[in-house]
């Protein structure tokens, strides 16, 4: 098939989180299957700045905003690993120091970019030869693709992906004037609107072909009241195209045993000793003795309300009790930032805390710690989970979206499991999962077996672009 993913990130071009991930990898994957496979992004100030090999198709475009016709031109570059990607450029809206707004919050005119922008990638799409069989819009920023495909009787068919619900791209009615489509649009059973607003993530779900989700329990949990964020309704109704695939990982970038970034690399084979070395490292960092026996748990996370580690410090009173201690690089929310650097400098031999983001201590945390912890109240599809498994270390998780599809709680009597599973979402719940894993690092033999279960998984994102497949098939 003829293949065109249109998004608002991808590596190693634009990137703020995870969606970024997703598109630098699995247009590859489905590539290397065998089709064709482009990209559309805008062109921002970002992607000058990094100075990208281009190519000039001169291809400009015209795009009717309102009353207005706004002016654009499509440059081409490719990625590291050769899909080419085509740039959508006008600098009024994509000149600008970040993806989506700065320090003030997200930009004024955010509607207006994306709406420009996902009308622009309908009128590359009418360029591009030979046909496209498939776009494939990801998010919000790109939920209106599939309406003006069907308003352009576009001959190809869409495919929308929802990361993450929480994240909608509602504005003010009045921004829907931008998107000169007739009226009938703009009304609960047009596709369009909500509670009166324009909701760019409703959009594609009502008006792309098939809906795609990040994992199969999210893509279940997200019909519900509880995690539907509004729109439990509407995705009950189109029950019916939606289908849940787990993100993949880049398995030669998480790989410990060639990982460039930690201090011994190791297999499944030399997995104690290669752990043990690891693991003495990050002690050093955090200026603990290399000999101690408590559980070494790491956190890699954003700090806000989703990831739950609020639960941590509702929990820290019992965690100081316990012979844990927690090496976690997050940074966000600025209590949870300041509660981190309090309780670091209260409990220092218990708590080692960087706030902030580095690559290297993200890979050493996945090597040198015994367990990672992800609390998260809801979780789409989550990477760490999928990186500590690789790396030989356990996960403890909360039992939802990809973290409930990707860790299986471990069993004492069968004695098989990944990781530490628990239900519901609270403090007292993540306490009876940690010292579930504290009894089990008394079992040396069990913890490896458990460790190489999790090592021998395939989170590659060749089973990704397969499922992905049957969703354009059934497209």
């Amino acid at each position: 098939m003829n293949v065109l993913f249109a998004s608002s990130e991808l590596y190693p071009l634009a990137k703020t989180g995870g969606l970024a991930d997703v598109l630098g990898a699995l247009p590859a994957a489905l590539q290397a299957r065998g089709h064709s496979v482009s990209c559309a992004l805008p062109f921002y100030r970002e992607v000058m700045e990094s100075e990208p090999e281009l190519l000039d198709p001169d291809l400009a475009l015209e795009i009717p905003m309102g009353d207005r016709v706004l002016a654009g031109r499509v440059y081409q570059t490719e990625t590291p690993n050769g899909v080419t990607v085509f740039l959508i450029r006008r600098d009024e809206f994509f000149d600008r120091s970040g993806l989506y707004g700065n320090e003030l919050g997200d930009y004024q005119d955010i509607a207006e970019r994306f709406i420009f922008f996902s009308k622009a990638v309908i009128a590359l799409a009418a360029n591009i030869s030979p046909a496209i069989d498939i776009l494939h819009a990801h998010d919000w920023q790109t939920g209106l693709v599939p309406i003006f495909a069907k308003a352009a009787a576009a001959q190809f068919k869409t495919v929308f992906t929802i990361h993450n619900l929480g994240y909608q791209g509602s504005f003010w009615g009045v921004d829907f004037k931008l998107c000169n489509l007739p009226d009938r649009y703009f009304a609960p059973d047009g596709g369009l609107e909500h509670y009166g607003h324009l909701n760019c993530l409703k959009a594609g779900i009502v008006h792309a072909d098939q809906v795609t989700t990040v994992s199969p329990t999210y893509a279940r949990e997200i019909q519900t009241p509880a995690h539907g964020r509004g729109l439990d309704v509407t995705l009950r109704e189109h029950a019916g195209k939606l289908t849940g695939i787990l993100n993949g990982i880049d398995q030669s970038l998480w790989c410990p045993a060639s990982d460039p970034l930690i201090k011994e690399n190791y297999t499944a084979e030399t997995l104690a000793e290669g752990k043990a070395a690891c693991r003495r490292h990050l002690l050093k960092r955090a200026d603990w003795p290399k000999d101690t026996t408590d559980l070494i748990v790491g956190v890699v996370s954003r700090l806000d309300s989703q990831k739950g580690i609020d639960l941590i410090r509702d929990a820290w009173p019992e965690i100081l009790r316990m012979p844990v201690r927690l090496v976690i690089l997050a940074s966000g929310d600025p209590d949870l930032e300041a509660w981190l650097t309090s309780a670091m400098e209260r409990h220092p031999d218990r708590l080692f805390a960087e706030i902030g983001f580095s690559e290297k201590l993200a890979h050493r945390i996945q090597a040198g710690c015994d367990a990672v912890l992800m609390p998260s109240r809801y979780e789409p599809c989550g990477l760490s989970q999928l990186y500590a498994q690789r790396y030989g270390t356990l996960p403890i998780v909360h039992g939802t979206g990809g973290l409930a599809d990707t860790v299986a709680d471990w069993n004492d009597e069968a004695r098989e499991g990944t990781g530490f599973v628990f239900r519901p979402c609270n403090a007292p719940a993540l306490l009876g999962a940690l010292r579930r894993a504290v009894e089990l690092a008394q079992d040396r033999p069990a913890w490896e077996i458990a460790a190489r279960e999790g090592m021998a998984r395939d989170f590659s994102w060749e089973a990704s672009a397969m499922a992905t497949e049957e969703v354009y098939a059934r497209a």
